[in-house]
């Protein structure tokens, strides 16, 4: 009997939601719309469907503890599979080495839905109806994208050409204004979702034929990957020979057992700030407002404080987001060109585009309070029952100060308990590890001094979490 096998694509950055979304906390980890991230809503969603599979989430190996205590908190007492790719290779490789990994397990006959971890999709219903459409002609070995019926004529998106009974006549390119129009107004155009059905045999078959490298690949590099803690790695050496491709190109616009189902679900991928304001409750002035936010006569603007106090007067039509180390300030229809923000950060080598002030590990996070070219302030919040690996740096040391919990400190061959308001001093070169064997958060400030205070300034010894660097 076939099941439903949801493969949730985590990848990606969402570079048009800086500074909120950051490279190593990308939009799909954020809670946007409501208190779950994208990423958890898609799970939830999914499971919804009857006679459906725990999801496969492919994600970058960046984000891997991130997304495990994500789904973690949806799944305390199974753990879906979380395959890692080493290398970023685009959407072919990733649903390839998810139905290369789905075979071996399960066998030929399920059916892959394919989602994106950080789309809004707002009716349950009509969802789950589209599915059930995309499954049947799954079953009949079609190749099953969902096309979006578009309610505007939005240049944003990639367009699909439907004909009779499901069948797609072509995909085209994301369209001027006037074309976009046309596509309305012709009514068989839809917007390309990214979301997809097949079945597992019927996929790798017509992989085999159009797109042979990615398919080999793919197939050695899960063949040769492995188990690590919870994740499953796959073989970096045979990914990185894969090309990289999206499966627009690779397969769907190749292949002859293509169909789409139009689907109107209250459907947006939340691109960009503008999309953002476009799906979020306003209030009498149209404003969308988060956080801590004082307006004297503002219109239809997005106002987003995450850390202090924003205050805005006369503002129409504008987007404000404040972050801890950084503030965008744009007219709303230009919310696509803050990836241009972006690509000059990373241009420039700054570090606002990779992390946040609080940066968070498997063991919990840290907030950098202060920096300075010889030393460096942080505040570190260490889980309950959790430990930090046993490591040590060459060219810093670390003053530790107790402000909440208890710390269990090991010290070379030492051993020893740091309470409240009492401190400890780790010396360069010592070798040292951090644990809380408490049952509340741990809260330590971290003074650290030295030439260099990088964090690959550390030489990891053992570690509960499998890391190596």
């Amino acid at each position: 009997m076939a099941h439903i096998q949801p493969v949730i694509l985590a990848g990606g950055t969402g570079s048009r939601l800086w500074p909120l979304s950051r490279e190593l906390y990308p939009k799909q980890l954020l809670n946007l719309t409501d208190d779950c991230s994208l990423l958890q809503t898609t799970v939830r969603r999914v499971m919804q469907i009857p006679d459906v599979r725990t999801p496969i989430v492919v994600i970058g190996e960046e984000h891997r503890f991130l997304v495990h205590n994500q789904l973690n908190e949806l799944f305390p007492n199974e753990s879906p599979v979380i395959i890692l790719e080493p290398v970023g290779r685009n959407t072919a490789p990733a649903i390839t080495a998810a139905a290369f990994f789905n075979l071996n397990k399960q066998g030929e006959d399920d059916i892959l839905l394919i989602l994106p971890a950080d789309h809004l999709i707002q009716n349950q219903q009509a969802f789950q109806e589209a599915v059930n459409q995309a499954v049947e002609l799954a079953k009949s070995g079609h190749l099953v994208t969902f096309g979006i019926q578009p309610h505007s004529p939005e240049t944003g998106y990639g367009y699909i050409q439907a004909g009779e009974s499901h069948k797609v006549l072509s995909f085209v390119e994301k369209p001027d204004l006037e074309t976009a129009k046309s596509y309305l107004s012709q009514g068989n155009y839809y917007w390309n979702s990214g979301m997809f059905a097949f079945r597992v045999a019927s996929f790798l078959e017509e992989m085999q034929i159009h797109a042979p490298e990615i398919y080999d690949a793919m197939q050695k590099s899960v063949s040769n990957g492995s188990n690590d803690v919870h994740f499953f790695r796959l073989d970096e050496t045979n990914m990185a020979a894969s090309p990289d491709d999206s499966i627009d190109y690779a397969l769907m616009e190749k292949s002859d057992q293509v169909a789409v189902v139009p689907a109107d679900i209250g459907w947006d991928d939340i691109g960009s700030w503008k999309a953002m304001w476009d799906v979020s409750r306003k209030d009498e002035a149209g404003n969308v407002l988060q956080g801590d936010v004082m307006l004297e006569d503002v219109k239809g603007s997005l106002i987003r404080a995450e850390h202090g106090l924003v205050a805005a007067v006369g503002l129409r039509d504008t987007m404000v987001v404040e972050t801890a180390d950084a503030v965008l300030v744009a007219p709303l229809s230009r919310s696509q060109d803050v990836k241009k923000i972006v690509c000059r950060l990373k241009k420039d080598e700054r570090n606002e585009h990779l992390l946040h002030r609080t940066v968070h590990r498997p063991w919990g996070s840290y907030t950098v309070l202060e920096e300075q070219p010889r030393f460096q302030i942080k505040r570190l919040s260490v889980n309950p029952g959790v430990k930090l690996s046993l490591q040590m740096h060459y060219h810093r040391s670390e003053h530790w100060i107790v402000v909440k919990g208890t710390a269990k400190v090991t010290c070379d061959e030492e051993v020893f308990l740091v309470n409240e308001n009492e401190s400890t001093y780790i010396s360069a070169g010592q070798k040292h590890r951090l644990e809380n064997p408490g049952t509340i958060p741990l809260e330590i400030i971290e003074v650290q001094n030295g030439s260099y205070l990088g964090e690959d300034d550390i030489v990891r010894f053992d570690d509960d979490f499998g890391r190596e660097k």
